[in-house]
């Protein structure tokens, strides 16, 4: 479909490139020979046929730069260089199937102008040339589908430490009590207490059984 599109693409610039460069040839010569005449210029009168060569020069660099297809350049090109190639085998008859009594918003069109200097022929050699470009047959590149296993275009590096780094701190305990600069908490369970003058580490605890063979006569 591509191909096709070109090819429509193709004869359409080749017929208005060549009214625009015959207005823009024309117009430009017309200003600079009435700028010599009357020995003065005006700028402003340039502008429209720089206008139409600009508009042209556009459409040709799209039709030669992007690639969608080669048909389009291949077509442009033989339909601007044959006719010049014609006025080596029969000059006059190419000539005159050509009007040279247009005129298009009230200028003139002369027709024949680009295709005797030799215009026409150039700008279908700079066509014919962009064909040649090979990145023009081939396809675009299709998206890779949802499904495709992608891989890494970069492996991550491992990871090394260095000799200034920190080992890392140990897994702590949760029965640990953690460490602290405070005085120790007070015991929860209370000491034995003294009763009277008997001191409660003098003799062992009341009630307690002496070992055998230990018993006083």
């Amino acid at each position: 479909m591509r191909h096709l599109w070109s090819f429509l693409a193709g004869l359409a610039v080749a017929p208005v490139t060549w009214v625009l460069v015959t207005l823009g040839q024309d117009g430009s010569e017309r200003t600079v020979d009435r700028w010599v005449e009357i020995g003065t210029y005006s700028t402003p009168n340039l502008i429209e046929p720089a206008v139409y060569l600009g508009v042209a020069g556009i459409l040709l660099g799209l039709l030669g730069t992007l690639r969608f297809s080669p048909f389009g350049p291949l077509v442009a090109g033989l339909l601007l260089a044959v006719p010049y190639l014609g006025l080596f085998v029969a000059p006059f008859s190419v000539r005159d199937r050509l009007p040279d009594d247009l005129r298009l918003l009230g200028d003139p069109l002369p027709l024949r102008d680009p295709l005797d200097d030799g215009t026409l022929f150039l700008v279908g050699v700079l066509l014919l040339m962009a064909v040649f470009s090979t990145s023009r047959w081939r396809r675009p590149a299709t998206p890779p589908t949802a499904g495709a296993e992608l891989t890494p275009a970069v492996t991550p590096a491992e990871h090394k430490p260095a000799l200034t780094d920190w080992p890392p701190a140990p897994a702590k305990d949760p029965d640990t009590p953690p460490l602290t600069l405070a005085y120790p908490e007070t015991p929860t369970e209370p000491l034995p207490r003294r009763a009277g003058s008997e001191s409660p580490w003098s003799a062992p605890p009341r009630g307690a059984g002496r070992p055998e063979g230990t018993e006083s006569p």
